[in-house]
């Protein structure tokens, strides 16, 4: 039995301006760039996330890919909506990076706005000794670090469906 190949969805607004990403069509893209990682040749051994954003994809890509080594990486960068610390910061626990040496790393994220996270990342797993690639949902034109694999390029701001809501409170 073959898969059928995964098509990507239409994009959708809201009346604020904002892309909205609903879970039937975070799905699909999940699948479409895991398709897209394994047809440029590269076989990852381990996929990263960047949490918060990028555990959710993280998880779909790699069952899309049946990678089974994960691991995520703390960020904080974003503190609300569209403001930012001065820098991203890395908080505990962190990788082991003895495990990363000489592995291939796809490193995931939910999008690449500024880039700085992602950068930051990045360079902390190559300095292990992973050789890594990236992927994102979505990529900001400003991005100081263009994904190697990404969806779409938007500059709107992104309802993705995992933080559209408020916290739930006690």
């Amino acid at each position: 039995m073959t898969t059928p190949a995964p098509s990507a969805p239409e994009v959708v607004f809201d009346e604020q301006g904002r892309e909205v990403l609903g879970w039937p069509e975070f799905g699909s893209v999940a699948r479409v760039l895991g398709k897209d990682v394994l047809d440029s040749g590269f076989e990852p051994e381990v996929v990263i996330a960047i949490a918060r954003g990028g555990l959710l994809l993280a998880g779909a890509i790699a069952y899309a890919m049946d990678v089974k080594a994960c691991g995520a990486l703390n960020v904080e960068f974003y503190t609300e909506m569209e403001k930012t610390l001065p820098e991203p910061v890395v908080l505990p626990p962190m990788l082991d990076g003895g495990s990363l040496a000489g592995k291939r790393v796809l490193l995931v994220d939910d999008v690449s706005d500024s880039g700085r996270t992602l950068d930051l990342v990045k360079r902390l797993i190559e300095e292990m000794g992973a050789e890594v690639r990236t992927v994102c949902l979505y990529v900001k034109p400003r991005t100081i670090l263009r994904p190697d694999y990404v969806w779409r390029e938007t500059d709107a701001w992104i309802a993705f469906p995992w933080s559209a809501l408020p916290p739930v409170n006690a």
